[in-house]
């Protein structure tokens, strides 16, 4: 019998932040010594192409899949993928039962989890990553107040409604709940953290790739993630003239891709710093380290709107752990995690002349480096490393299944 079996809109294989975090807590917790799965909805694809094998065994860790497909016009679509994987739930657990339902946002997924859990009278955690709605006016996708957003928003309710407890990633998405009239003793935070097995010791120099991209004698700023309109990589690339014209050599080196890529390329083309300006694509995730080692500072620029404002980012804690330099916007996600002027650099959202000036003031006084890389290696290892993370689940995992009573929690 497994302890929890966790409820995902998608899992590994598949490379996302998404399925990063899932990762790192269903490790932690096979170490911690809990028994526990995972299981995905329709959504779980594979070179484009939905899973064939109900079950699979992807580093070390067990995921059950949902075969079924899911059409239709939009409501009867996501009800279908909800009552597919409300059925594949409770299928599962008459196969091979689990104690606890912990689910993942989106809501659907939760909706899902809290039907199968009330069929099967166990208990039902929900875990809020970001509030989908909001994600989607971030990614281009939807708008804020259509009915879309506010149908989100509602199901989102109506399934912490529904669950035993609520965890959520930081205290921006804690603090709209209780907003909301959600008792903070029903709330946990379990923030996101790294692991440090993984990005816990900071590699040498690529010499091959610093050659290769002629970053000698440079001040090289760099980006890994995903190119979505809010991360504001749009103001990072109109602050680097800027920042050239202050007298630093500069270079910029952009690694991943998404729906902004194409726009980005024009704009760096059309800039007077388009010759320092590399897109490299979409790398393997065990290469990532290979381009951490060739960056001196990463850049956080994200847009000031309610996602960024409320949701923590993983990227600045896996630089930290890499012992990288951290300058970000000062959004809400951004300030949960970086103290500016210890554990990184703050500037101004949505002002490239404040992206130069941070900059700028970075790399004039590198004599500061090795004690901030420090700070912020120590907070990632102390604070945010996942084996201490998953620690936060504990005391209501206890709870639920009937061994205490939870002791406080964040």
């Amino acid at each position: 019998m497994n302890d929890i079996l966790h409820i995902l809109d998608h899992s590994l294989p598949l490379h996302s932040g998404y399925t990063f975090r899932t990762r790192a807590i269903m490790k932690a917790q096979i170490k911690a010594g809990w028994k526990v799965a995972g299981i995905t909805g329709v959504r779980q694809y594979q070179n484009g192409q939905i899973l064939s094998a109900k079950q699979e065994e992807v580093e070390g860790l067990h995921f059950f899949r949902t075969m079924a497909e899911s059409s239709g016009p939009f409501l009867w679509r996501e009800w279908n993928e909800v009552s597919a994987l409300r059925d594949a739930i409770v299928k599962t657990y008459n196969e091979s039962p689990f104690r606890i339902v912990h689910a993942h946002s989106p809501a659907l997924n939760g909706l899902a989890a809290a039907l199968a859990a009330a069929e099967l009278n166990i208990p039902f955690i929900y875990e809020i990553r970001a509030f989908w709605e909001d994600a989607a006016v971030g990614n281009g996708t939807g708008s804020e107040g259509n009915m879309k957003y506010r149908l989100t928003r509602a199901l989102e309710d109506y399934v912490i409604s529904r669950a035993d407890h609520i965890a959520v990633i930081c205290e921006g998405l804690k603090s709209d709940l209780i907003r909301r009239g959600i008792s903070q003793e029903k709330i946990t935070i379990s923030p996101n953290g790294v692991d440090m097995s993984v990005f816990g010791s900071a590699k040498p120099c690529d010499n091959a790739l610093f050659e290769k991209l002629q970053l000698r004698d440079s001040d090289v700023i760099g980006f890994i993630g995903s190119f979505y309109d809010y991360e504001g990589l749009d103001d990072l690339i109109t602050a680097m003239p800027i920042l050239r014209a202050k007298g630093r050599n500069a270079k910029l080196v952009l690694v991943g891709g998404g729906p902004m890529e194409d726009a980005l390329r024009a704009q760096a083309q059309a800039s007077d710093a388009c010759e320092h300006i590399h897109f490299l694509g979409r790398v393997p995730h065990e290469e990532v380290e290979k381009y951490y080692s060739v960056i001196d500072v990463l850049a956080y620029p994200r847009k000031n709107m309610r996602l960024t404002d409320l949701v923590t980012p993983l990227k600045p804690l896996e630089a930290m752990a890499q012992e990288k330099l951290v300058a970000a916007s000062d959004v809400g996600g951004h300030k949960e995690l970086i103290i500016d002027g210890e554990t990184g650099t703050l500037f101004a959202a949505d002002d490239p002349n404040s992206i130069a000036d941070a900059l700028y003031g970075l790399f004039s006084n590198k004599e500061k480096w090795p004690e901030r890389r420090r700070i912020a290696k120590d907070f990632v290892k102390k604070q945010r490393n996942w084996e201490i993370n998953i620690r936060r689940y504990d005391p209501v995992y206890h709870f639920l299944l009937g061994k205490d009573k939870p002791s406080k929690v964040a």
